[in-house]
Formats: structure tokens, C-alpha cells, sequence
């Protein structure tokens, strides 16, 4: 791709690369009006993980169909994989929050490879850090109802078997590292991972078409061609980063609270 674009400037040919403004969308209904088309695949993607859910549980039967079968097959890898990995049987209890977490989330990035959407939802940051603020909202509360307000805050900021003296940097560090990094950590790495795929994807999709549809000749035929066949390769590879990416976020909510249900945290 390097040399195709340092040929392309030889020649004086002009190729516009993807940015930011990739990333913004007009109002479907015109200007006066907000709802875009991130807003659109937000409310699909929620309708869609509810119906899941609710037909998965409604007609469940000894015989799953297809839709209860990937109901259950959700539920029981967060179950098992996350849920009680991370907080033993406790971790029951908030299984369902978190297999409806990575199911919504998996729906909002994988839309970012699906034909004619082609946009990954959790791109936008404010989606990623209203998901982050709800898990540290929950964990947060869950310290706070186990331990109490100030055992909680005491518990984390005051761990034992510290010398006093390193508390004057142990606890701001950990009051700030507990309220505020974890939330932040959990929305930029969705954000920037979803961010940094697309707009590679991008990079390779209208490369590859200027290379052949611009530049011509045996040199844009080739390079553009393997612009495309190199596209399809990394949609496979960013839809498995995108799961990943679903898992880790479900899995470090998992963490933060089964270390807020214990007091040494």
C-alpha cells in the first residue's frame, strides 16, 4: 500500500484517505432532526438482543431451535467462561446482566462488517462509556452494599500490611484508579480497537477501488487487487477482533465486581 501511494503522488494522482469524518453521519431525516445512522443500529441491535433473549427463554423446550440454542449458548459461555470463572458462584446472579452486555455489545461492533451497514456502533466513544459507566455504577454499588460506604472506600484505599507512610500515595491512587481509570480504560479500549478497525478497513476498501478504478494500468490492477483480497482478510480478522474485544470488556466488568464483593480488592 506504501509504495502504491508514493507512485500514485509521482504521478500526481490524489487519493482522499479515510479520517475522522468517516465517522460522522447526517441526520436520516434531514437537517432539524438528530437521529443518525449509529442512533439506527443502537435500536436494532437493542430490539435484537431482546427479542433473543426473551424467545430463547419464552419457548424454551428439551429440543432447542435455532434461536434458543444461541440464547443458551450466549448465556452459558458467560456463565461458565466469565461469570463463575471470575467470582465463583456468586457470579450467577450478575450472569445475566453480563451475557446481555456481551451479546449487545458483540451486535454493536460486529456491525461493522455486515454489507450495507458497515459501521461499528462502540466507534462512536459515548456508546462505550455509557456501557463503562453502567459496570462501574454496579461494582461500585455492590462494594459499597457488601462492605459498607466507608469500609468499602477503606478496604481499597487502605489495604493491610502496607507501611502508613505509603498510603499518602497509595490511596489517591487507588480512589482514582477504582472511580475513574477503570471506567475510562473499559470505554477507550472498545472505542479506539473499533475506531482503529474500521478506519483500516476503510483504508484498504477505497485504496484498492482508486488503484483500480483511477490509477489503471497493469501496476493499479495489481496493487489495487490485492488492496481488496487484503480486505477481506482483515474483515475476518476485525470480526474476531471485535468479539474479543466484547469479551474483554465483559470480562474486566466480571473482574471489577468480584474484587468489589471481596474486601481485599
Amino acid at each position: 500500500m506504501c509504495v502504491s501511494y508514493t507512485l500514485l503522488a509521482a504521478e500526481g494522482s490524489q487519493f482522499e484517505s479515510p479520517g475522522p469524518g468517516d465517522f460522522e453521519y447526517p441526520p436520516i431525516f434531514g437537517e432539524g432532526t438528530f437521529f443518525t445512522k449509529p442512533m439506527l443500529i443502537i435500536v436494532v441491535a437493542t430490539v435484537l438482543v431482546a427479542v433473543l433473549f426473551f424467545l430463547a427463554a419464552r419457548r424454551a423446550a428439551a429440543v432447542p431451535g435455532k434461536g434458543q440454542f444461541m440464547g443458551e449458548s450466549i448465556y452459558g459461555f458467560v456463565r461458565n467462561g466469565i461469570a463463575l470463572d471470575t467470582m465463583g458462584r456468586e457470579g450467577l446472579r450478575f450472569a445475566p446482566y453480563l451475557a446481555t452486555l456481551f451479546a449487545f455489545i458483540v451486535t454493536l461492533n460486529i456491525s461493522g462488517i455486515i454489507p450495507f451497514v458497515q459501521f461499528p456502533a462502540t466507534s462512536r466513544i459515548a456508546i462505550p462509556l455509557f456501557l463503562a459507566v453502567i459496570s462501574c455504577v454496579i461494582f461500585n454499588t455492590i462494594g459499597i452494599r457488601r462492605q459498607g460506604f466507608l469500609g468499602y472506600f477503606k478496604n481499597m484505599m487502605f489495604p493491610p500490611g502496607i507501611p502508613k507512610l505509603v498510603y499518602v500515595l497509595l490511596a489517591p491512587i487507588e480512589l482514582v484508579s477504582t472511580v475513574i481509570i477503570r471506567p475510562l480504560t473499559l470505554m477507550l479500549r472498545l472505542t479506539f480497537n473499533m475506531f482503529a478497525g474500521h478506519l483500516v478497513l476503510l483504508l484498504f476498501i477505497l485504496g484498492g477501488e482508486f488503484l483500480l478504478l483511477e490509477k489503471g494500468g497493469l501496476v493499479g490492477i495489481a496493487a489495487g487487487s490485492i488492496s481488496l483480497l487484503g480486505s477481506i482478510v482483515l474483515t475476518f480478522f476485525e470480526g474476531f477482533v471485535q468479539i474479543l474485544q466484547a469479551y474483554v470488556f465483559v470480562l474486566l466488568t466480571a473482574l471489577y465486581i468480584g474484587g468489589a464483593m471481596s474486601e481485599e480488592h
